[in-house]
């Protein structure tokens, strides 16, 4: 295992216990779950998550990527401008095919 994910490990166990993460209780942990860690990954683990709620961290994940809201007003006539947009893509995609550049016809391996 990892020196990262085991530290990582460590961090999200003492998260569930609501237990303040830091370099000496990963250390701590990991000595009892017989994991070898170098110190400079418990410290820089302490040091990232100081301050942190990792907690609503994780129950966050993939809240920052997402798209916009549906409702969200487009400017006159943007449908039609994404509509091009989308026709465009689609038809330099069928250009840059690889049957254009000749890999997808068949060539005899032996005479």
């Amino acid at each position: 295992m990892s020196s990262e994910l085991a530290t990582s490990y460590a961090a999200l166990i003492l998260t569930d216990d609501h237990v303040e993460i830091t370099s000496d209780k990963l250390q701590t942990l990991l000595k009892a779950a017989n994991v070898e860690v170098e110190s400079i990954w418990t410290s820089l683990f302490a040091k990232a998550l100081e301050g942190k709620d990792v907690a609503a961290m994780l129950s966050n994940v993939g809240a920052a990527g997402s798209a916009p809201a549906a409702g969200a007003a487009a400017p006159a006539g943007g449908a039609a401008a994404a509509e091009e947009k989308a026709e465009e893509k689609k038809e330099e995609a069928k250009e840059e095919s690889d049957d254009d550049m000749g890999f997808g016809k068949s060539v005899p391996l032996f005479d």
